[in-house]
Order: C-alpha cells, then structure tokens, then sequence
C-alpha cells in the first residue's frame, strides 16, 4: 500500500470514529409560538321578559268554530252568571272595557237556549291571542273526611283567614300580602311548614278539622271541597285568601328528581308516592310554600274568582291578564273531552301566562279521575265582543 493511500485510509478511519463517538448534532432551538390572544367572549343574547298581558302578547283574528249545542247551552248559562262582573271589573287583559260588553250580556239576559250556538258563533270576535298554544290542566271539588270539631281522628285544623294577614309594603319596596311583626315592619306571612308546625295554632281560627293531612294537602291545590262530615252531612269549603307565598308544583320536583315514572305524574300517580314514602312525603309537601285559607260555603258550588257558582264541564281558570274573566274560550285539545266552549269564571295559583287554562270537573270519583289525569295541549280562542280585536291590534 503506497504511503499517500494509507495517509488517506488513516484519515477516514479517525474521521469515522470521530462520528461514532460524537453522536448526531443537536438541532438549533426553535422559539415557542407566541399565545394567540383569547377571543372575546360574546354573552348570550338576554331573554326577553314574557308579555304582561294579551296586548303585549298580540292578538289576532281566528275563525269561528261550529259547536255543539249542549256546550253552547251551559255556556250561555254561565255567560249570563259572569256578566254583572264583566259590566263592573277592569279588564287586566287589556282587551275590552265594560262597556263593550252591555250589549252582548243584554241580549244573553233573555236568548232562548236554542239559540245559543248561533249566538256565539255570530256575535262574537274570536281572537287568537299570541300563537294561540294551550295547554290544560284540570281540577275539581275533592271529597275528604272532616269535622267541624276536633276529635280523635280529626287533627288537621281548617283555618279561615287570619286577622293579621294583609296587604302591605316591605322594607325593600315589595308589595303584597304579609303581616306586621313586633317590630311595626311588614313581612312576608307565614309559610305553609311554619303554619304547619302552629304558628297560627290556639287562635281559634279553625273552622274545620281534616282526618287526613295529604288529603288536605289535594284539597288546597283544588282550591275548595266538601267535608265528609261523621254524622253524614256534608260542609262545603272553598277558598277564601292565600298565604302570599310561592306555588310550588310538587309534581313537577317528583318529575325533575326522576322519583316518578316519565308519563307518570298524574295526581293518582303523585299521592301513590307520598303514601309509599310518607316521611319523604312529608317533607315534599312542604316545600309548596303557598297555604290556603278557607270559608264555608252555602250556595250551590263552590266559587269561581268572580264569586259565583263554578259550573262542571262549563268554568275554565284562566290568567286575567290574558282573557277577560267572564269571557267565553273555545278550546281545541289533544283530549277530546276538555275540547270545546267553556267560559272563564275562575283563576288558579298555577295558572299563569296566554293560553293556561285550568278545566273544572265536579265532584266525585269521576271528576277525580279525569281532572287528576288531565293535561291537553291544543290552540284557544277567546270570544270577545265585535270590534275589540280590531281595536287592540290598532294601539302603538
């Protein structure tokens, strides 16, 4: 081997145990990617106030339904009962004045029955109010066991409305029922646990005693109701005030606590639970904070909020400020039974916004059951007198 070649030969040999020993050259650093600057966070757009009444919600003109004669019948019954209330109340909904209604409840004073279909098919706006949506529920005139005395079985007091229950400001502007404490200051009025555990207890304000806390609880919410009484009679009962606190439906916590069934809450559904899990039950009961107060009733039913006799099949509860009470409604509902002309006598707790509606059943196992089981959706009209609608959707 020449002596260049083996020059050449060592050099490649240390040039290549220089490398093995070496290992691979690092990468020159790289610089990290500056932050993006954070996006802007856009709020979700607010949530419109619902409408304080029908005016705000819209109304419109719908057409007018061919009804049934025995409906039209008890309609005009009740239409009759409700116009001396029509002719003298505001009408919250905004909708009418009394004077819109005198001729209307004049000619209702002396129509034959016979006439009564044609009669609110032809002289009467129906009006759409908002999208027209209903939804229905139902209630009724609940039997329970009672006495107008205390005695062994009979605990649960009755009670009529207490003196010191008014209406008055708060401290922090509120206005509404309440009481007066030590203090001269007004403040919300008892609620239903602490009016269970006595605070209006050894006031002698009972006018009644229940055998059966739960059923007392079902009464309330129907808002009045007959006491079996032990020597057979019967005393009827019906709403007289409230305690100014919340409604709260306790079905619909059964329903959101995923303690019921889906599709099964009706009240059946819902006294099943209470009675299965009584001290659960208990205590559901008195999450409603809302207490009803009581008077004794003589007359033929019991009475709607425009203090006269609610009619079965024929009085539906609605929000005044979305249908002038004493106003016809027509309803078209997934339950064929509540479908049809009913007139608004009466208002509920539960009972707010367009297009609530609450139906009235009666009295017995059979009112019961379908008022217990009820809910409908479906489309309302209100029957108004000639012109009104005209005139609302003409206002700025």
């Amino acid at each position: 081997m020449s002596p260049l070649f083996r020059a050449a030969a060592l050099s490649a040999s240390l040039f290549l145990a220089a490398c093995a020993t070496r290992g691979p050259v690092p990468a020159p650093p790289t610089t990290p990617p500056a932050p993006r600057p954070a996006q802007p966070v856009t709020p979700p757009p607010p949530v419109p106030p619902p409408p304080a009444n029908a005016i705000a919600a819209g109304v419109a003109l719908g057409a007018p339904a061919i009804l049934q004669t025995a409906q039209a019948e008890r309609a005009l019954a009740a239409f009759r009962l409700s116009c001396p209330a029509l002719l003298r109340r505001q009408d919250q909904s905004g909708l009418t004045v009394a004077a819109d209604w005198q001729p209307l409840c004049a000619e209702a004073a002396t129509l034959p029955l016979a006439s009564a279909p044609a009669f609110f098919h032809d002289r009467f706006d129906w009006a759409r109010v908002g999208a027209g949506e209903a939804f229905a529920t139902g209630y009724y005139e609940p039997e329970i066991r009672g006495s107008r005395i205390r005695q062994p079985g009979y605990e649960v007091p009755i009670y009529r409305v207490p003196p010191d229950l008014i209406r008055c400001t708060r401290p922090d502007g509120g206005e509404g029922r309440g009481r007066i404490d030590e203090t001269g200051t007004c403040v919300l009025y008892y609620t239903r646990p602490e009016i269970d555990d006595g605070a209006l207890a050894n006031r002698g304000l009972e006018i009644g005693w229940a055998a059966d806390p739960v059923e007392f609880f079902f009464l309330q919410i129907q808002g009045s109701g007959r006491l079996l009484l032990p020597d057979g009679n019967v005393m009827r009962i019906g709403y007289a005030s409230q305690n100014g606190r919340e409604y709260v439906a306790i079905g619909r916590l059964l329903r959101e606590r995923n303690l019921l069934v889906p599709g099964r809450a009706t009240m059946a559904d819902i006294v099943a639970w209470i009675r299965a899990n009584p001290e659960q039950g208990q205590a559901l009961m008195r999450e409603n904070l809302s207490y009803i107060f009581f008077k004794e009733l003589t007359g033929a039913g019991p009475l709607g909020a425009l203090n006269v006799a609610v009619a079965p099949q024929t009085t539906v509860a609605a929000d005044p400020k979305f249908v002038p009470l004493g106003a016809p409604v027509f309803l078209t509902l997934d339950r064929g039974e509540a479908s049809g002309l009913w007139v608004a006598q009466d208002t509920g707790g539960a009972i707010k916004g367009a297009n609530r509606f609450d139906t009235f059943w009666g009295a017995g196992k059979a009112a019961e059951a379908t008022a217990g089981g009820m809910s409908a959706k479906g489309q309302a009209l209100i029957l108004l007198p000639k012109g009104t609608v005209a005139r609302a959707q003409a206002l700025p």
